[in-house]
């Protein structure tokens, strides 16, 4: 009996096996943004120059001034302690043996879908207690700026801050909400503020800046940023291992899903925190 159940634990390995990887990076907020990824398993020191210099025009023959020591900061990313994201899944064998492919993709969507959220959860709003990850909002440092719902000047103020700050931005995170809330506006003539793409394409934007429409940012709250600005460490991809005996007199099989991230700012005027009803352009 024992063999016939790892037999059959075996039918579902070569189902699922892949189905965490980039399907996962198509689902996820953050991951589909396209942040800087660094892959470490280990604690990690990302070195950043705090202060620039300033050459000078110098004639021939004329000693060229000291430009000074360079000034570095560094953020932590990835301690030791850093938890991880993990969850057993149980199935029947029965429900193995009689898998067709309307099974295992619902299982994968659902897979997918839930490891996804969890990790756009804490990788967008984590508030970094008992050693879990300190989410984009709840960065030290990060830039601040009002949004204002009724009146798109907000979003053209988000960016002119961003202007200032040299900083290129690619994307706009919104809630849903929030989002068509800005999309009703119209101007004296009732036609809508915020036209739609005239290349056609399926793709949300708002002052020519993609945008992201989700619920897991909540409303009031949306971010304006270079995404390359924002460091995801990846120590382990979601990852699945079939437990085999855990649960052999059920005759059912479990499926472990664990990963391992982190995140922080390479530059934190490089993303811009909106916020309904803030009061200062900019933090403190």
């Amino acid at each position: 009996m024992a063999h016939n159940t790892t037999n059959t634990a075996k039918m579902i390995e070569p189902k699922i096996a892949n189905m965490l990887m980039q399907p996962l990076e198509a689902a996820s907020v953050v991951m589909a943004a396209g942040p800087t990824v660094f892959d470490s398993s280990e604690p990690l020191r990302i070195k950043k120059l705090v202060s620039g210099f300033e050459p000078q025009w110098v004639g021939e023959g004329e000693e060229i001034p000291d430009g000074g020591e360079a000034g570095f900061d560094e953020i932590q990313l990835m301690p030791t302690e850093r938890k991880s994201l993990k969850v057993i899944i149980k199935m029947t064998n029965e429900m193995i043996r009689q898998a067709k492919d309307g099974v295992s993709t619902v299982l994968e969507q659902r897979l997918v879908s839930d490891v996804a959220k969890s990790l756009d959860n804490a990788l967008l709003m984590g508030d970094g207690k008992d050693n879990a990850i300190t989410g984009i909002i709840n960065q030290p440092d990060i830039t601040k700026a009002t949004l204002d719902l009724s009146n798109t000047d907000s979003l053209l103020d988000a960016l002119a801050l961003a202007a200032s700050k040299e900083v290129t931005p690619n994307r706009f995170i919104l809630n849903g909400s929030d989002f068509f809330e800005l999309r009703k506006l119209r101007d004296k003539n009732g036609r809508y503020i915020l036209q739609s793409d005239v290349s056609g394409s399926a793709a949300f934007r708002l002052f020519d800046v993609p945008v992201t429409v989700t619920n897991k940012l909540p409303a009031g709250k949306a971010l304006l940023a270079n995404t390359k600005e924002i460091a995801v460490v990846r120590d382990q991809n979601p990852t699945m291992t079939i437990l085999n005996e855990r649960y052999a007199e059920y005759d059912m099989v479990g499926v472990r899903v664990t990963c391992r991230f982190d995140v922080g700012l390479l530059r934190p005027e490089g993303v811009i925190l909106l916020e309904s009803g803030a009061d200062s352009a900019e933090a403190a």
